[in-house]
């Protein structure tokens, strides 16, 4: 992989995602020379015995204590070499499961960037072995829970910069050894801290970014995957696209919903089921062996309403442009809102992510450990130039995530809303019951994918309280309130793969239900080219007796619905949602009768894992 230069002022949200995923970095030299000026000032001002908070001084609620010449109970040691040490051995408490490598990687490639400003007092040779360390592919075991999110993320980072000492944890070839071992391994030895850098090292907003920024930047691929799969379900529906229009979203121009819209039309482009005439659509009806002649294979019947003369009264221009036949389709101008306001509900979950792109671009090549170091700055005192402010205070990242983590269970709500109307025969538009024939009685079909979804919406919204509203203080009231930003990144990064779950879940439900919408409608174009009339309108109810008088007008409209449907092209989505359904259906076969599920749902969130439909989705779009 290509080397990442990084020089603490030009890194981005997609080269944070190389390094995660194991693209290695590289120092640029102009940074580094600042880096060596922090750290000669530092120094410098210590040599001159100038108090600086946590170089010549304790930390949090022992910063009034300055540190003595020599140690007070005798015996050789430098104590700020001590006070650095103890602040990373004493911090490293994390408990819980850990980080994936990508995460900690993220976190090194992080604390790396911001140290190369030049105003932490880190020397350049503890920033290189820290680099070295990272692209010798040594990962420190980072256990999640332990951060507030101010100081920083004092406890995580001190897991990853233990190892460096030659302590704590790390994954290294696959395995988990002691950091000291990893180290060996690797070829690299220890480090020795020396002033500050302990601070340097453990203060700042690591953990929350790197699992900000790496939940937004899949969230960003699930928010285009939940389009596709509401796409796909809107021609399963055969539903209205003049909610996506371009003037229509003109006037109410979100950013997110006007894209949404924009990708909807793109994705649905070459649709022959959307806004196709009511009329042509078919209703299901449960197979019987009377229901076809020849066609042994079908699983289903399929039937239209007559409407009579009766009940045309004050909708005469209606049924000059629609045959009065009530199929599948209702006749009604509009979806519903789980349909029609996609745009709205989709581009809202946009917008809050793009907010917190934002916020994370900004933090990325930000300074965020505490006291900064201006050593070029004209002062009078130190404290001039050593500053104490509350960079590493991680509200603007922790704020950012509540509103993304508010936005999921809304993404995965609308998602089971529309699986759910596509299994209920009370609003699936005439496709049958769960998405399955079921003539005998005996088959549940897609009902309990349902479930599953239902099931993952509730627990995705349970898990939306912001952390960030209830701060819990630390360091003896010192640090008095906190962020608890790390918890809310956290949070944001796991709750993003449930909500891929239900994206999945949709995804699976709609290609079954595309698959039966464009065989019923076949079907009813097979029967018109090749029945006779009397038999094409024995699947049209609500007719006249034989000896009505209004008979003839019946079976003259019925021809006409006939001539209509045999001579058109066959039904189907546009080049996109046929990709889409292609790369579902290669892995996932139709379902014709009940069978075991758990197979085609783990399949279906692998495709939505790994971009399956997604990529496959692009490629037709680029063709």
């Amino acid at each position: 992989m290509r080397p990442v230069r990084l020089d603490g002022r030009s890194l981005t949200q997609r080269t944070l995602v190389e390094v995660a995923h194991g693209a290695p970095v590289e120092l640029d030299a102009d940074a580094l020379k600042a880096v060596a000026r922090a750290a000669d000032f530092l120094a410098t001002q210590v040599a001159r015995e100038e108090p600086i908070y946590g170089v010549s001084t304790g930390f949090g609620s022992n910063a009034d204590k300055l540190l003595g010449a020599r140690p007070a109970r005798g015996g050789e040691g430098s104590l700020h070499r001590e006070l650095q040490d103890n602040l990373i051995v004493t911090h490293a408490v994390c408990v819980g499961e850990p980080f994936a490598p990508e995460v900690v990687r993220a976190m090194l490639c992080i604390r790396i960037n911001t140290l190369l400003r030049g105003h932490s007092g880190i020397r350049v040779e503890t920033l290189q072995a820290l680099t070295a360390m990272l692209n010798a592919g040594i990962v420190p075991v980072v256990p999640q829970l332990g951060s507030v999110g101010a100081s920083g993320d004092l406890a995580p980072l001190s897991h990853l910069a233990i190892v460096l000492l030659g302590g704590g944890e790390a994954f290294y070839q696959g395995e988990r050894i002691p950091g000291a071992e990893a180290l060996a391994n690797a070829g690299l030895k220890p480090v020795t801290l020396s002033y500050k850098e302990g601070l340097a090292l453990n203060n700042g907003t690591a953990q929350m970014l790197a699992t900000g920024v790496l939940a937004v930047q899949r969230l960003e691929e699930l928010l285009e995957t939940a389009d596709i799969a509401a796409a796909m379900t809107i021609d399963a529906f055969a539903g209205r696209l003049g909610a996506f229009a371009e003037e229509v979203h003109a006037l109410r121009p979100h950013p997110g919903q006007v894209h949404v819209a924009e990708h909807l039309r793109t994705l649905l482009a070459g649709s022959t089921l959307s806004d196709i005439p009511y009329h042509l659509v078919p209703k299901f009806r449960t197979w019987s062996p009377t229901a076809w002649v020849g066609d042994e294979d079908a699983r289903f019947d399929i039937s239209w309403k007559w409407v009579p003369l009766t009940q045309r009264h004050g909708r005469e221009k209606f049924y000059a442009r629609f045959r009065p036949f009530r199929g599948g389709k209702k006749h009604q101008p509009q979806d519903s809102y789980s349909l029609r306001c996609i745009p709205q509900v989709h581009g809202a979950v946009r917008d809050a992510l793009e907010q917190a792109r934002r916020v994370l671009d900004v933090e990325l090549n930000s300074v965020t450990d505490n006291p900064l170091v201006f050593p070029d700055a004209e002062a009078m005192y130190v404290e001039e130039q050593v500053i104490s402010a509350g960079h590493f205070h991680g509200m603007p990242l922790a704020l950012a995530m509540s509103y993304v983590k508010a936005a999921i269970p809304v993404l995965a709500s609308i998602s089971e809303r529309r699986l759910n109307k596509l299994v209920d025969p009370a609003t699936n538009d005439g496709l049958p019951p769960f998405l399955i024939g079921n003539e005998d009685g005996t088959e549940s079909g897609l009902m309990i994918v349902q479930y599953t979804a239902a099931a993952i919406v509730n627990d995705l919204a349970s898990r939306a309280m912001p952390a960030s509203v209830y701060s819990i203080p630390t360091s003896a009231n010192a640090e008095d309130h906190v962020s608890m930003g790390a918890n809310e990144a956290r949070h944001v990064l796991a709750m993003a793969d449930d909500l891929g779950k239900v994206i999945a879940l949709e995804l699976l439900t709609a290609a079954q239900a595309l698959d039966m919408r464009r065989d019923m409608i076949s079907a009813g174009r097979k029967l018109a080219r090749k029945a006779d009339p009397e038999t094409f309108a024995a699947k049209v109810q609500g007719g006249p007796l034989l000896d009505d008088p209004g008979r003839a007008t019946f079976l003259a409209e019925v021809e006409g619905l006939r001539a209509e449907l045999a001579g058109a092209e066959e039904f189907g989505p546009g080049p996109a949602i046929t990709a889409a359904h292609a790369a579902i259906r290669w892995r996932i076969g139709y379902l014709d009768r009940d069978r075991a599920l758990d197979g085609d749902v783990r399949m279906a969130v692998k495709l939505v894992e790994d971009n399956s439909v997604l990529d496959a989705v692009r490629a037709a779009l680029s063709a």
